[in-house]
C-alpha cells in the first residue's frame, strides 16, 4: 500500500456560530491527485487553508510525510515541501516572468528576508529558467505580466509555487480564467510535468470535466464536512453530491 504523505484527522474549525470544517478525515497517498469540490463556502478553502497553516484548526491532527504539522505556520510548512497556488494568480506586474520565477526560486530557497540580493546569481536564474521550460511558457521570459494570456499566468504561478523542493501541491481552481479552450491543454501539461516530479497534487475544482478527466479521487464538502470520498465516477454519481454539489448533473 502507498503510504499516505497527507493524513488529516478529525479536524474541527469554527468561525463563531459558523462550523468551517467538521470531522474532516483525509489520508492522500504519496503521487495521488486528489480534487475537492463542492458550492462556495462548502469547507474546500478551509480545509486548504487549514492545511497550509495560514488557519490553524480547534482540534484535530494534520499530519505530513509522518509529522505533525497542526498549527505550523505558512512559512513553515512551505519548506516543509507543502506549497499552493492562488485562484487569482500571485504574481508581480512590473516584472517580467523570468524575474518573477527568479524571485519565487530564491524566496523558497532562503530563509533570509534580504534575498532579493541573492535573486541575481546564476543559480537562481538557471532554476528559474529550468521551471519556465518545463511548463513551456520559457518563450515568454521577458514579457511583463499585463502582456500574457490568462492561461499563461495561470502557468507562471503554478509554477512558482513549485519552485522549492515540492511534495504536495495545492490549487486553487486552476483552470479558472482560462479560456475554455485552454483548460484541458494546460491541465494536461500541469499534472504531465507535477507528476513527473512525484508531486502529489490536490485541487479544488468547480468544472466537473476537469475533476472527472484528472482526479484519481474526489473529496466532496458540503456545510464543512465530507459527504463523499471515493473515485470520481462514484462520487459524482453520489445522490448527496447530485443534491447539494452538481445538481444533479453527473
Amino acid at each position: 500500500m502507498t503510504q499516505a504523505v497527507l493524513d488529516v484527522r478529525d479536524v474541527q474549525k469554527s468561525f463563531g456560530a459558523v462550523t468551517a470544517a467538521k470531522d474532516i478525515n483525509v489520508s492522500v497517498p504519496e503521487g495521488a491527485v486528489y480534487s475537492l469540490i463542492g458550492t462556495n463556502g462548502a469547507g474546500k478553502t478551509t480545509f486548504v487553508n487549514m492545511v497550509t497553516g495560514y488557519i490553524k484548526p480547534d482540534s484535530g491532527v494534520i499530519n505530513f510525510a509522518g509529522r505533525n504539522i497542526t498549527g505550523m505556520g505558512p512559512r513553515q510548512i512551505t519548506r516543509l515541501g507543502i506549497h499552493r497556488s492562488f485562484q487569482i494568480a500571485q504574481l508581480c506586474n512590473e516584472l517580467t516572468v523570468e524575474e518573477n520565477m527568479v524571485v519565487a526560486a530564491t524566496i523558497h530557497k532562503s530563509a533570509r528576508p534580504s534575498f532579493w540580493r541573492n535573486a541575481h546569481g546564476a543559480e537562481a536564474r538557471e532554476r528559474a529558467l529550468a521551471t519556465l521550460e518545463r511548463f513551456r511558457i520559457a518563450e515568454h521570459r521577458n514579457r511583463l505580466i499585463p502582456e500574457l494570456s490568462g492561461g499563461v499566468k495561470k502557468l507562471l504561478d503554478i509554477a512558482m509555487a513549485i519552485a522549492g523542493q515540492t511534495k504536495v501541491m495545492l490549487l486553487d481552481e486552476p483552470t479558472s480564467g482560462v479560456a475554455a479552450d485552454e483548460k484541458f491543454p494546460i491541465m494536461d501539461l500541469v499534472i504531465e510535468a507535477l507528476r513527473a516530479e512525484g508531486v502529489t497534487v490536490i485541487f479544488v475544482e468547480h468544472d466537473m470535466d476537469i475533476v472527472t478527466r484528472y482526479s484519481d479521487r474526489v473529496l466532496a464538502f458540503y456545510d464543512g464536512r465530507i459527504i463523499a470520498d471515493d473515485a470520481p465516477e462514484e462520487v459524482l454519481s453520489d445522490p448527496d453530491v447530485q443534491r447539494y454539489v452538481t445538481g444533479g448533473a453527473a
